[in-house]
């Protein structure tokens, strides 16, 4: 319909954590309140969506879910299905939502055909329709040679070169360059768009998890985050030997173990932390953010974002990086590191509670990230708010925004040496 409001459809392939579930969900959030007759539908695998509060605008469908087994490989939720039978089930859900919904934007999270190539239907469809296409890439997706090697098996190349009108990268180029050294060409590097961190609210309106006492209440604590969970056993198991070993750390712990992480390790842990007066434990929370808020300093895995958060609420942090399936963790606060923004604890020196016990007492002199004053590092959803402005200019679908947005430009530099190693 000629002049309607503007439509974005997010799709977010969701095979595990919670990641990508909740970056799709800030930008969806940004992109109503920067402009309010803006509708979005989220696609989504994740079993938690319905768990995540949304704004009026925003609506999602959640496509029968996976579990990740690999890097690359799944299996159906559903032991009744077969991977194919689920994959062309998913497909179908998506294409029919594609074609109903008629999105000024189509905006696909990090596969650029979707898992097992589940949305390169949907992306002929919208590419013959005029639909705007745009490949959401995070920071950092893995070590190059891994990636290149991925991008090739999946036919991920073809997919850049003539679908894709644009590539959103979530963050700066002096912390990583996703395309770097994975042998796109040209043209695909001219449609790269770095637009910064994805920041968070500065004054949180969620309130705390249930049983946590209240602001004014509480003793000061650190925030240990695992994300999802579900390969978060080995952090908690280290913050907790800290506590164990050393009572004398001086700072209180509040654990949000992730609703993915092993039952039979929830369970050992809530037994561990019963004996310990000051660590609290939870298994999930929907609106992490209060927490963030009111912590001291943080410690977690570090994925992107949790680190979007450590640098949105200004919080000294140490980052214990996961290796498998993919390096990104660890690139990242390699990374950060050297930039002075965080601080990283190597996982192979986890037998060492007393280090770990050092460095959360080290939190409350550790400088904060924004001591550190990388230009534009939160600058993310200003970006992306007028490059869909600009998009949905260029449909032909969508009416004009009524008001002229905030001026960002995004960063089109690519750079060398950028630190994936």
């Amino acid at each position: 319909m000629q002049g309607r409001p503007p439509r974005v459809l997010i799709y977010s392939h969701d095979t595990f954590g919670l990641g990508h579930l909740r970056r799709c969900r800030v930008i969806a959030q940004a992109l109503v309140a920067h402009r309010p007759d803006t509708t979005v539908l989220i696609i989504a695998g994740s079993p938690v969506v319905g768990s995540f509060s949304f704004p009026p605008q925003v609506d999602f469908i959640r496509v029968p879910g996976v579990t990740k087994l690999g890097a690359d490989s799944y299996a159906p939720s559903n032991p009744g299905l077969t991977i194919e039978d689920l994959t062309e089930i998913r497909s179908e859900i998506i294409k029919k939502s594609a074609e109903i919904f008629a999105p000024d934007i189509f905006l696909v999270d990090k596969e650029p055909l979707g898992m097992r190539g589940e949305v390169e239907a949907s992306l002929h469809h919208l590419k013959a329709a005029g639909t705007r296409l745009v490949l959401g890439l995070r920071d950092i997706m893995d070590e190059p040679s891994r990636l290149a090697e991925e991008w090739r098996r999946k036919e991920a190349f073809d997919a850049l070169e003539h679908l894709y009108d644009e590539i959103w990268v979530y963050g700066l180029p002096e912390i990583c360059d996703p395309l770097e050294g994975i042998g796109v060409s040209d043209k695909v590097r001219r449609k790269a768009v770095f637009t910064g961190y994805l920041q968070r609210a500065d004054d949180p309106s969620g309130a705390l998890p249930e049983g946590m006492p209240a602001e004014g209440e509480e003793k000061p604590f650190i925030l240990v985050t695992t994300g999802g969970g579900g390969d978060g056993a080995m952090l908690v198991d280290w913050v907790l030997r800290a506590y164990e070993r050393d009572p004398s750390i001086g700072v209180g712990a509040k654990i949000v173990m992730g609703p993915f992480m092993d039952s039979s390790n929830q369970s050992d842990f809530q037994r561990r932390v019963a004996r310990l007066p000051d660590v609290d434990a939870i298994t999930f929370a929907a609106s992490i953010e209060p927490l963030f808020e009111r912590s001291l300093g943080v410690v977690a895995m570090g994925g992107y974002n949790t680190f979007c958060e450590i640098l949105s609420f200004d919080k000294p942090a140490i980052i214990v990086p996961r290796r498998q399936p993919r390096l990104e963790q660890e690139i990242r606060a390699r990374q950060a590191e050297k930039l002075g923004l965080t601080r990283m604890l190597s996982p192979d020196l986890s037998d060492d509670a007393s280090l770990m016990a050092a460095g959360i007492r080290a939190l409350k002199t550790q400088p904060r990230p924004r001591s550190a004053a990388v230009p534009d590092i939160l600058g993310g959803l200003s970006a992306i708010c007028n490059l869909a402005d600009a998009a949905f200019a260029t449909s032909g679908k969508a009416s004009t925004p009524s008001v002229v947005p905030h001026h960002f430009e995004p960063v089109r530099r690519p750079v060398s040496g950028s630190g994936h190693g």
